[in-house]
């Protein structure tokens, strides 16, 4: 319902009341201190719309497996998008007796719902940073993420970096 991208975004909360906070609790987990070699991201491959829910729901499932299969101080991993957009919706009543209850499409500009990050193709949603023997753990962990969210994605391996 909320995928497409229609019209401008509304992101001055400051102006707003009732939005709910955003579900993400942590952006950056894992090992933080330590540099890893090898760089795997999530990357959009279509313009969308990703509610913070679905984000959140990304993050645990890619999180919880990989913390499981390589140990917690071999990765690190970044969500890279923030529900900056904040998602309206216009109620409606339902069952017997809703006709005369709901007002249709009159001042139908919606009360809001929730946040979403707005992401264009080719942006990267989510990064992990790991060792080379934890690849493999890393793209299944990434695969989990891409179920939960409403745009198809792909896994881009950024590479062996070089220790100088």
């Amino acid at each position: 319902m909320y995928r497409e991208i229609r019209g401008r975004p509304t992101t001055r909360k400051e102006y707003m009341g009732g939005i709910p906070g955003i579900r993400i609790t942590q952006f950056n987990l894992g090992n933080k201190d330590q540099e890893f070699p090898v760089s795997l991201s999530l990357v959009a491959e279509e313009q969308c719309q990703i509610l913070h829910r679905a984000l959140e729901a990304a993050r645990v499932a890619a999180n919880r497996y990989v913390a499981k299969k390589a140990g917690r101080m071999n990765y690190f991993m970044k969500v890279r998008v923030y529900p900056h957009v904040v998602v309206r919706e216009n109620k409606q009543a339902t069952g017997a007796g809703a006709d005369r209850v709901s007002q249709g499409m009159r001042r139908a500009y919606g009360k809001p719902v929730g946040t979403a990050a707005r992401v264009r193709p080719g942006q990267k949603i989510i990064t992990i940073d790991t060792t080379e023997d934890n690849v493999e753990h890393a793209k299944v962990a990434l695969r989990r993420a891409i179920s939960k969210l409403p745009t198809p994605c792909r896994i881009e391996v950024d590479g062996i970096k070089k220790a100088a």
